[in-house]
């Protein structure tokens, strides 16, 4: 069972990093091509272009903390009905009566918010831990200078794990079943 656990993690740790990073890095480099032309389109040079790629590294954290939100819906969607190492988590109607072989995003609704919160409380406790460490074992003058939306998403990936462990206990609609 720990197996089929680590298997569907890892798998949606993939999905979610690399559409993610896609995500950012497309939005990042459009809104840099967005600011490029209303600044008038100068003639590209070696300074243009470095101030571009600036412009694209400064705003990738803040994307990537919004395309984080969208494929975190979207990678739930594809860890139900593949059999991985003997087992598969299954969607329930709401009468809890059926599976659902095709599953919407419209179907993912209320999975997805019950998820996401224990992924927050989760997350939260990351985060009181690293504080807590941070705080005595540091030499930061502050508690949050650490603190990006890189960790977070190492936090998010972490507790991802968890919350896969703990998602067919705390939600009805969400059964693991043998394959």
């Amino acid at each position: 069972m720990s197996k089929f656990y680590l298997l569907l993690w890892f798998k949606w740790a993939l999905r979610l990093t690399t559409e993610s990073i896609l995500l950012a890095t497309f939005f990042s480099i459009v809104i840099s091509f967005i600011l490029y032309i209303m600044q008038g389109m100068i003639a590209l040079n070696n300074e243009v272009l470095k101030a571009l790629f600036e412009i694209m590294v400064f705003c990738f954290p803040i994307v990537w903390s919004l395309t984080l939100l969208l494929s975190l819906f979207r990678a739930l969607k594809h860890i139900f009905n593949h059999c991985i190492a003997g087992y598969k988590l299954e969607l329930l109607t709401c009468m809890l009566d059926g599976v659902i072989v095709t599953i919407g995003y419209g179907d993912l609704v209320k999975v997805w918010r019950r998820w996401f919160m224990l992924l927050i409380w989760l997350i939260a406790g990351h985060m009181i831990f690293a504080l807590s460490f941070t705080y005595f074992f540091s030499v930061y003058e502050s508690v949050f200078d650490w603190f990006s939306i890189y960790w977070l998403y190492l936090f998010v990936l972490s507790s991802g794990y968890i919350s896969f462990v703990l998602l067919a206990n705390r939600c009805k609609r969400v059964k693991v079943v043998k394959c």
